[in-house]
């Protein structure tokens, strides 16, 4: 084919028939006559050239008899292809029918002209999409697939029969992604039926229909399409309505990872159950995917895959909200298995910034919501999960933290237990553990060796709540309690000595941050001040509020315990008003629980009694 900068460029050379075929109104009379050819070959070959020579601006031939002052050195290829023997007419520029007759173009020229008139004429305005258009879509997607179902069912051992039907099928599917920008249109999307056929598709022989069909819902359901919160809910409930998790978890079980689109079909599937899960009532209903997630991070890869880290993150979102899913996740013997994948990083990282390092972060994330639950604490413990966490405290880095976070979990009563008893015995049971153990050496080396400004916060508040879990927890007179108490008395009194001191830093940052409260209520009118009292409660709690609880927690268990305790608390607060800002304190903590028992949980309604109690000793 001709290059298209000379078919604009440069005209051929037409017969003299084509040229009388092809008159107009559009001849070019300005200008002398020029012979194409011989310009042509005056380029090339001048007087001063020779044919391998550089050409120069100066050798290019006099163009002002061209549009534009420009020409291509390019000719069509069939240019100088006169048969063998013929001659060339070479018609006067005057007569009829001449060279530039017509506006200068050949019969190809023309062909090529009507050819892009015709496309032209094709094109079609931009469609709207509205309301008829999605019932035209819709009624045209049902066609598609009656026909493909048809084809499949009459042609089953021919596939070549139906694959043309399955082609226009899975473009008809990924077509409906522009609903996306459209969220008003869910409504009829919905009372088409055209969701439900959608999902009905899941189940499609052709995993590369079920796997386009996933893509699409993601894409709908994705947080940042923009719908209001009722065709949100309508849009999902039409989804699990038509069963949605489970041929969601059918297909699962039928993709191959090591086929690459089978490997963008999972992932998408778990795109999609995220997406679901902004539901809050919809983690409870997705328990059929557990054990196909449990199975999927259990896979042996190195490195880590995408696929492989995403399972452990959907596996933590879906317990977040739902004991119910925690409790079956249990029953699956996920503590041991969790416990064994995290093994290789008791002691060593995982590289930073990868899906590997995710990974491990999610395994903490759900092995930490699962032991909220009396059968996850005591699952722990049978599972010698306090051994390892404990080696995770001495040995671990990236593991240190989270080993600790875990334990302080594992040491709160569950506040979704329906018995408190069993909730006790399991908290009971794991503090037990821990001293015999030998936690009591890692926790105290890891609350004395930090210093105060250095010290995280996070790993203070921790470090507290757990002793103060343990004087609460430990059976009075047993062998753990007393050990735990002799831990406080021994080398003088040190780790009191260390309590307060950290709790003077805190009381000053606590002071501070009151302040600046109160800088803000001043100016303040009273209906505002009751909108953001919850956001100073807050700011108060994260500005050193709730260390000092947990200190004077824990101070409180002491000077109730041990007498030589007693007045070493005695003579470390004698400058901060004594003993009763430790009972003020108390009873602030008692404050932010409510006036009515009625809207506390059986663990909340302990800690208050336990509070009060020791607000009695003081």
């Amino acid at each position: 084919m001709a290059d298209i900068d000379a078919l604009f460029k440069k005209p051929t050379l037409p017969s003299t028939a084509s040229s009388s075929a092809a008159g107009g109104s559009r001849k070019r009379k300005n200008g002398p006559h020029h012979d194409p050819v011989a310009a042509y070959k005056a380029a090339k070959f001048s007087n001063n050239s020779s044919p391998d020579r550089t050409a120069r601006v100066e050798d290019a031939p006099d163009t002002d008899d061209y549009e534009g002052g420009a020409s291509s050195s390019a000719l069509p290829a069939d240019f100088f292809d006169a048969p063998s023997g013929a001659a060339v007419d070479e018609p006067d520029e005057d007569e009829d029918g001449g060279r530039f007759f017509g506006g200068g173009v050949s019969e190809k020229q023309a062909e090529i002209f009507d050819f892009v008139d015709e496309l032209e004429k094709e094109v079609k305005a931009p469609e709207t999409i509205d309301v008829a258009w999605l019932r035209k879509k819709a009624l045209g997607f049902e066609k598609k697939i009656n026909k493909n179902a048809e084809l499949r069912a009459k042609f089953d051992d021919e596939p070549q029969k139906f694959m043309e039907s399955e082609e226009q099928l899975d473009t008809e599917i990924k077509s409906f992604s522009i609903l996306s920008s459209h969220p008003s249109l869910y409504p009829e999307f919905i009372r088409l039926g055209t969701v439900t056929s959608l999902v009905r598709l899941l189940s499609h022989e052709n995993t590369d229909i079920a796997t386009d069909v996933v893509e699409l819902l993601s894409e709908l359901t994705d947080e940042d399409i923009e719908a209001t919160p009722e065709q949100w809910s309508d849009f999902i409930d039409t989804l699990m309505s038509a069963s949605l998790p489970e041929l969601l978890t059918q297909n699962l079980t039928r993709l191959n990872e090591t086929l690459e689109s089978d490997r963008a079909g999972i992932y998408h599937t778990l795109s999609l159950f995220e997406n679901l899960c902004s539901q809050p009532s919809i983690p409870d209903q997705l328990t059929s995917l557990l054990p196909w997630l449990l199975t999927r991070i259990q896979a042996r890869e190195s490195p880590v895959s995408q696929n492989k880290q995403y399972s452990a993150e959907l596996l933590s979102i879906l317990l977040q909200t739902s004991p119910t899913n925690r409790r079956s996740l249990i029953s699956l013997n996920a503590i041991d298995t969790l416990l064994q994948l995290l093994f290789p990083y008791r002691k060593h990282d995982p590289p930073k910034h990868t899906d590997e390092a995710e990974f491990v972060e999610n395994l903490f994330d759900v092995l930490t919501l699962l032991v909220d639950e009396p059968e996850g604490q005591q699952a722990l413990v049978d599972a010698e999960g306090i051994e390892l966490l404990l080696i995770m405290l001495k040995d671990g880095k990236m593991a240190k933290m989270r080993a600790l976070r875990l334990i302080d979990h594992a040491l709160t009563p569950s506040a979704s237990s329906s018995s408190s008893s069993s909730s006790y015995a399991s908290v009971i049971a794991v503090a037990t553990r821990l001293v015999t153990a030998g936690g009591l050496k890692h926790l105290f080396t890891l609350f004395m060796r930090s210093t105060t400004p250095t010290s995280s916060r996070t790993t203070l508040e921790h470090l507290l709540s757990i002793l103060s879990h343990l004087l609460r927890l430990l059976p009075s007179d047993s062998p753990e309690r007393i050990r735990t108490l002799a831990k406080f008395v021994e080398k003088d009194y040190e780790k009191i000595t260390r309590l307060l001191s950290v709790r003077k830093d805190y009381v000053r940052r606590l002071r501070k941050t009151e302040e600046e409260i109160d800088e803000i209520r001043r100016v303040m009118d009273e209906d505002t001040r009751e909108e953001v009292e919850e956001e100073w409660v807050q700011r108060r709690l994260e500005g050193g509020g709730y260390v000092v609880a947990m200190l004077d927690q824990v101070l409180a268990w002491l000077w109730v315990e041990d007498k030589g305790a007693r007045e070493r608390v005695r003579s470390g607060l004698e400058g901060e008003g004594g003993v009763g800002v430790v009972r003020k304190t108390l009873e602030e903590t008692i404050s932010l629980m409510g006036d009515s028992d009625d809207d506390l949980d059986e663990n909340q309604k302990d800690t208050k009694d336990m509070l009060e109690t020791l607000i009695s000793f003081l």
